[in-house]
């Protein structure tokens, strides 16, 4: 269970992280939120996909890592087999957190660490030098953060104008593995291409404007590494299967 405190470069200063652990530490997600800014990179290796939540009807960007909970197949032998690490997995064990009172616009963020967080231990890099000074991994680990927050807002104006349009549709999935096994992915929506092309001029125009029309395609594109994905899947069954 992460334990979040505010982090202080006193109380924190002989903390080390281990960046390979935070890697391996991501081996049980299946999907994490993205930001658009990230999807560049993305779409090297990762379906781009969307999620709903079921109590607020609220969409949201993830970046699909298998096929059933709880599973990761870019992450094998506690080390993350892709070009690309997910801000919302490298960025570990730091975190943003809401401080001071909206009321009086007084309100800011501080950078928390979760000193539960299994990257955390004797190995590993500092976060503060000897005199209390961030050190490059805590410059990255903030720069990663400044990142997420910055696309928190693109990246809603992104759902919202799609949405807006009719333009997200449930994703059918039926997927067949090497051993036989079946399986549909269920709860992921993606772009409906067949009503994006019946979009009129103007509509296309204000994606474009927007900077949307880009990152719409980086997503439909992505899609295709779901066949990568299968052949991972299928490529773990089979050692399963020869293991003693």
């Amino acid at each position: 269970m992460a334990h979040l405190v505010s982090l202080d470069n006193t109380a924190h200063r002989q903390i080390r992280v281990d960046k390979g652990r935070v890697e391996a530490a991501g081996a049980a997600l299946n999907m994490v939120p993205v930001v658009l800014s990230e999807f560049l990179k993305l779409v090297v290796q990762y379906p781009i996909a969307f999620t709903k939540d079921k109590d607020t009807g609220r969409f949201a960007c993830v970046a699909l890592f298998g096929f059933h909970d709880s599973e990761n197949l870019f992450v094998d032998d506690g080390r993350w087999d892709a070009i690309y690490v997910p801000l919302q997995v490298s960025r570990q064990p730091f975190f943003l957190a809401q401080a001071g009172n909206p009321a009086t616009e007084d309100e800011h963020f501080v950078v928390c660490i979760d000193i539960e967080h299994a990257s955390i231990g004797a190995g590993g890099e500092r976060i503060f030098d000897t005199d209390g000074q961030e050190t490059p991994c805590l410059e990255e680990a903030n720069g990663r953060l400044a990142e997420l927050l910055n696309g928190e807002e693109p990246t809603r104006q992104f759902i919202d104008a799609l949405v807006h349009l009719k333009l997200l549709v449930p994703m059918q999935l039926e997927i067949t593995f090497g051993n036989g096994e079946t399986t549909q992915v269920q709860g992921l929506y993606t772009i409906d291409d067949a009503r994006l092309k019946q979009l009129d001029g103007g509509a296309i125009a204000r994606l474009h404007a927007q900077g949307f029309l880009g990152p719409l395609h980086t997503m439909l594109a992505s899609l295709g590494h779901v066949y990568a994905m299968i052949d991972r899947r299928n490529k773990r069954l089979a050692r399963a299967e020869v293991r003693p």
